[in-house]
């Protein structure tokens, strides 16, 4: 197990994780989001190449439609 920051907030999780893992496990839709890697926008078709490693800082913010 592994800590990092997801919005602010310590997690623990397995190693290896990549950042589109991390994504398949809370739920969210890959399509709907901005990851930012320690302080990096990562690029949508990175996220399967993203690896996570301890004391990583990300920040994931989803869009959101409506009026």
């Amino acid at each position: 197990m592994i800590e990092i920051t997801v919005n602010g907030e310590a997690r623990q999780v397995e190693e290896p994780l990549t950042v589109a893992e991390l994504l398949t496990r809370y739920g969210i839709h890959d399509r709907m989001v901005v990851v930012e890697h320690n302080g990096e926008i990562v690029p949508r078709g990175r996220f399967g190449a993203e690896k996570l490693r301890a004391f990583d800082n990300l920040e994931i913010v989803q869009m959101m439609a409506g009026g």
